[in-house]
């Protein structure tokens, strides 16, 4: 009888790194290691498999017909070893939560608060990408997160904390700068940037497409992140919509207007289901009083008072 190999866990996280991204250069970068050295790992796995898991394209790289079928049982794999290990600190250490936050969303006066209701606990923040909530969750990386809809939330609890509006974001420059609202029907033919490997629905939500009528939202450059349309909205290449006014900070070339007749953006707190951790109870009851409403509002609201 044939024994079964011993998989290296790091190297099954290299593979799907490498599955997920299409291209070994944006794997290698999001993995911090270099381009040669993931290329011999990835040899690596294939050889102790016994078979080819990708092809490298002139577009890219392309899973084999092993590789297909590998790819799921890799993520299971990582997902169950996270798990377990997760699961052997928190019985190792009761007092411990790790919470997660996206972009643009501020945790901190109900983890303060956490902290000193629990000053005995672990209490531990970390940012969480825009595409990461679910993922992040389930293997255990976080225990709770602030975020946005919309992602898939079957086997999580969803509390909205708040809403944000939607905003319109668009060069200094462009036509529709200091207007003091717009509306669907102002950016009809406007091009809005795509996600090159999107989510559907989180894309459908972004884009708002389709339109109300039913049209197609129009096209628009491909992007590799979201952090890259920024640039192209400075340009004049594109306009895009965003929650809040809070991320025009990041650039002085770029401005909002608040988009009428959508509705707003849904900052949530998701945690697993069932999860009896008490930390994650008592931060939900932090998070429900504490967090209520935008950092932007937040802002502004303190400077009318000062």
């Amino acid at each position: 009888m044939t024994e079964s190999p011993d998989l290296d866990l790091r190297l099954v996280r290299y593979f799907t790194a490498v599955a997920e991204h299409r291209h070994f250069g944006r794997a290698a970068e999001a993995l911090h290691i270099t381009q040669p050295s993931l290329s011999r790992q990835i040899r690596g796995l294939e050889r102790q498999l016994g078979a080819r898991l990708l092809d490298r394209t002139s577009q890219g790289t392309r899973l084999t017909e092993a590789g297909e079928v590998f790819l799921p049982r890799a993520k299971t794999l990582l997902r169950s070893a996270a798990q377990a290990a997760a699961q052997a600190r928190a019985a190792a250490r009761p007092s411990r939560i790790t919470i997660g936050y996206t972009s643009g969303l501020i945790v901190t006066p109900a983890v303060r608060e956490l902290r000193r209701l629990h000053p005995d606990a672990d209490v531990r923040t970390s940012h969480v990408a825009w595409n990461e909530p679910r993922p992040a969750l389930l293997d255990h990386r976080v225990d709770a997160v602030v975020t946005r809809l919309p992602f898939a939330t079957d086997g999580l609890d969803v509390t909205i904390l708040y809403d944000e509006p939607r905003m319109l974001l668009v060069s200094r420059d462009h036509r529709l700068a200091g207007q003091e609202s717009v509306t669907l029907d102002d950016i009809a033919d406007e091009p809005l940037p795509r996600l090159a490997d999107p989510d559907p629905v989180w894309e459908a939500y972004w884009r708002i497409d389709p339109r109300p009528d039913g049209r197609p939202a129009p096209g628009g450059p491909l992007i590799a992140g979201i952090e890259d349309k920024f640039e192209l909205i400075a340009a004049g290449e594109a306009v895009a919509i965003a929650a809040g006014p809070i991320f025009v900070s990041l650039r002085p070339d770029v401005t909002s207007i608040p988009l009428e007749g959508v509705e707003p953006s849904h900052v949530v707190l998701a945690t697993r289901a069932g999860d009896r951790n008490r930390l994650v109870a008592a931060f939900r009851k932090s998070a429900r009083a504490l967090l209520t409403r935008s950092p932007a509002a937040q802002g502004s609201s303190e400077a009318a008072e000062t």
